[in-house]
């Protein structure tokens, strides 16, 4: 079983029981009690479990957005990597949309030295970091100010989305599986990401291996809709099977395969 399929088993273990010991999954899962800690633990920054002595609690406060400040902080060298390898994917001259995610911020960092380049964003973060950008054209959507994080939602949001075509939307997401597609936790930021897949004539999915085997609340699309996921490390043969049915490049920044 791999670890992202057993995370899994263990996060549905914790929705239905809501409570788990370390003794009994490592009985049923069959590894070892420490593999069961790292499970536990890894969910727990996911938000989905609270550990306790000798287990973990389901967390019922998971759909809580985690604090963009503390998003923008965690998992920086998987979100940094993933950022080059995207930036790869954009050429100078070129009109792209990144949504409001902690990933996106990173990848607009990481643009920094193409030129003549126009962005049309929702988020305020990656406006002030484009604030200077010699030769860059760079539009904020406006619209209803997220009350969890510095962007963009609403009606006014998405309708200037819409109302443009680019060449590549760079979106992110909070969840991926192979049969639910990419998910988010809020249906505004979904309906925003919706609408730039809409308006580009390619999609990148920025996404690190810990949203692989999950679903959140908002579906945002199919595997199908999207043109490249640029991922960190390696998601398995599985994985590079399902996309290769939707026609999706993966691309690993872990060591730049590509398929």
């Amino acid at each position: 079983m791999l670890a992202l399929e057993r995370r899994q088993r263990v996060a549905e273990t914790l929705k239905t029981e809501k409570r788990v010991s370390v003794s009994e999954l490592s009985r049923v899962l069959g590894v070892s009690e420490e593999t069961v800690r790292r499970d536990l633990e890894r969910l727990e920054k996911d938000g989905i479990a609270r550990r306790t002595y000798g287990g973990a609690l389901y967390n019922e406060d998971e759909r809580k957005e985690t604090p963009y400040d503390i998003r923008k902080r965690a998992d920086v060298n998987a979100k940094t990597a993933i950022a080059r390898a995207v930036a790869e994917l954009i050429s100078d001259g070129e009109y792209i949309m990144l949504d409001e995610s902690s990933t996106s911020f990173f990848v607009s960092s990481a643009l920094r030295h193409l030129r003549d380049i126009t962005v049309i964003t929702n988020s305020m973060e990656i406006v002030s970091e484009l604030a200077n950008a010699q030769g860059w054209t760079v539009l904020c959507t406006g619209g209803l100010k997220r009350p969890s994080a510095p962007s963009f939602a609403g009606h006014q949001a998405e309708s200037m989305v819409r109302s443009y075509h680019v060449d590549k939307a760079i979106i992110s997401c909070d969840s991926l599986d192979m049969e639910a597609g990419f998910t988010d936790r809020h249906e505004d930021t979904a309906l925003i990401k919706r609408a730039m897949m809409a308006s580009a004539k390619q999609v990148i999915l920025a996404a690190d291996h810990g949203k692989f085997g999950r679903v959140a609340f908002a579906g945002i699309g199919g595997l199908n809709q999207i043109d490249y996921l640029v991922t960190d490390t390696e998601p398995g043969s599985e994985w590079r099977e399902a996309l290769d049915k939707c026609g999706v490049r993966l691309i690993c920044a872990e060591g730049r395969k590509r398929t």
